[in-house]
């Protein structure tokens, strides 16, 4: 699927400076990540459901304390420790080891490498199963070298983290231990817009708070999430909140707490939260593959709105138009055509566009499916074999690996406006690097001049010369004006 694109930045503070009580970065758009701090105990008898009068037309209040004292005691505490990502002091470069050009910089004001740190981060998660699975978000845990939960009743436990998917933002940890408090989960199809829900966690590290709102909107795709339809709610949740449950009036968990909309860092009204049913989903197959398959149509599509509804026949506002159809995909297989709208994904109704890439995302690979589509105003019936959806950053390596071969270079000739600017004549520019490259401290921009003494002019002279080399071999680099042989060792 192409993803729409809208301009956010989402900024995962999973690790956070040691002594924080956890927070959450945000770009100018606003748009972030929920981080977190820590959960101590609740009560754990009461009732299992929110107390409600129920009055058409007229608004109640809600008593959230059974729901708070009944699962509370499944809300985990998560910390992790992990490695900072270091900036340059200003003034002072900080010197690769490995980089070959570090020794052609001037000496005066370099500063030795220092040791990266370590820091701290926090963030919450619940309990799934009595021994000891846990929900929480990928970000929570992504970079961990360490994670550890604490439980409501202050017991500490060594975490293992079976799987992370940053796609939905879904993590899956275990933690020696049984018997333990679980949640219930719930159905968020059967969510209603305007229904109470509740959220637990620990906002700007203020333990075991509960906060509560209503359900704002569903099946919100946010920036780059294409495959969640999220739940929008009103609910305050603040750096803290993140991985925490989202539950319903009867203290069932409808959702993972994920993120947050804010200009400020702080609440605004606007938080934003993952189905269940799309994070069981991710968790099953964790739990047993390591892994998760996506099904794949390979189609870019866009909303409809009024203008495009009345220019392709449409009697109401809904499906999915299509703007592009991949050559040998299935959607082209099945017959899918630009301009058609997709209306129904196996008896399912598209009211948006945003709903078709969960519906095929969660769809098995190799599964005939039905789509009802309108072509020129009238309906049509298609039948697609589903295909499997590459995560984005495998198959960009994979890639990268056919063109990098030995070396691990992605390289492309220089245009003339190039060599002229960099002074040379001929040679490669550097857009990628891996494995010998990559370890050698070859970077993106650096051009490759010669290999073991022999001008390069194209990557197809570049791999016939490595592939005759032996283990070692000597490449001329240029970074700026510097010029310096680097030697590779291959495999």
């Amino acid at each position: 699927m192409i993803r729409k694109t809208v301009e956010r930045g989402i900024v995962a503070a999973s690790l956070v400076a040691a002594g924080a009580t956890g927070f959450a970065y945000f770009d100018k758009s606003g748009w972030g990540r929920v981080d977190a701090a820590s959960l101590q105990s609740a009560a754990a008898q009461g009732a299992s459901q929110a107390v409600v009068t129920s009055v058409p037309g007229v608004a109640t209040a809600t008593d959230f304390s059974g729901i708070v004292q009944a699962y509370g005691p499944a809300v985990v505490n998560i910390s992790v420790i992990g490695k900072a990502e270091q900036t340059p002091t200003a003034g002072q470069p900080q010197i690769d080891p490995r980089d070959p050009f570090s020794g052609m910089l001037p000496f005066f004001g370099q500063r030795a490498p220092r040791e990266t740190p370590m820091v701290r981060g926090q963030g919450s998660g619940f309990i799934v199963s009595p021994d000891g699975l846990i929900l929480t978000n990928a970000h929570v845990v992504d970079g961990a070298s360490e994670v550890t939960v604490k439980l409501a009743d202050r017991r500490e436990f060594k975490a293992k983290v079976l799987g992370s998917d940053k796609q939905t933002d879904v993590a899956v940890i275990r933690i020696d231990a049984k018997n333990l408090p679980v949640v219930r989960l719930g159905d968020p199809a059967g969510a209603k817009v305007g229904e109470p829900v509740l959220a637990i966690g620990a906002p700007f590290g203020l333990e075991n708070t509960a906060t509560a709102g209503i359900i704002s909107a569903k099946s919100r795709a946010l920036p780059e999430d294409t495959y969640v339809p999220f739940i929008q709610t009103d609910v305050a949740v603040n750096p803290g909140n993140s991985g925490g449950p989202l539950f319903n009036l009867k203290g069932e968990v409808i959702g993972i707490n994920s993120q947050i909309y804010s200009r400020t860092g702080g609440y605004q009204g606007l938080s934003f939260a993952i189905p269940i049913d799309v994070a069981t989903r991710v968790q099953d197959q964790l739990v047993k593959h390591g892994k998760v398959t996506r099904g794949r149509l390979g189609v870019s599509i866009q909303e409809v709105n009024q203008a495009l509804a009345d220019s392709f026949g449409l009697q109401k506002l809904q499906g999915a138009l299509v703007s592009a159809v991949e050559k040998g995909s299935a959607a082209e297989r099945a017959g899918l055509e630009v301009g058609d709208v997709i209306v129904r994904f196996n008896d399912r109704e598209i009211s948006q566009s945003a709903d078709l890439p969960a519906m095929v995302a969660a769809t098995s690979p190799g599964t005939s499916v039905k789509l009802e589509v309108i072509r020129k105003g009238a309906p049509k019936v298609l039948t697609a074999t589903v295909s499997e959806l590459k995560d984005a950053a495998l198959a960009q390596r994979d890639t990268q690996k056919q063109e990098q071969g030995r070396l691990g270079l992605a390289v492309r000739p220089l245009e003339k406006q190039e060599q002229r600017e960099a002074g040379v004549a001929g040679g490669l520019l550097v857009e990628d690097v891996a494995g010998p490259a990559a370890r050698s401290g070859i970077q993106p921009g650096d051009i490759v001049l010669q290999v073991n003494g022999t001008p390069v002019t194209s990557p197809e002279q570049l791999r016939a010369l490595a592939s005759k080399a032996g283990r070692n071999i000597a490449l001329l680099v240029q970074r700026d004006e510097v010029k310096i042989f680097i030697p590779l060792q291959l495999g």
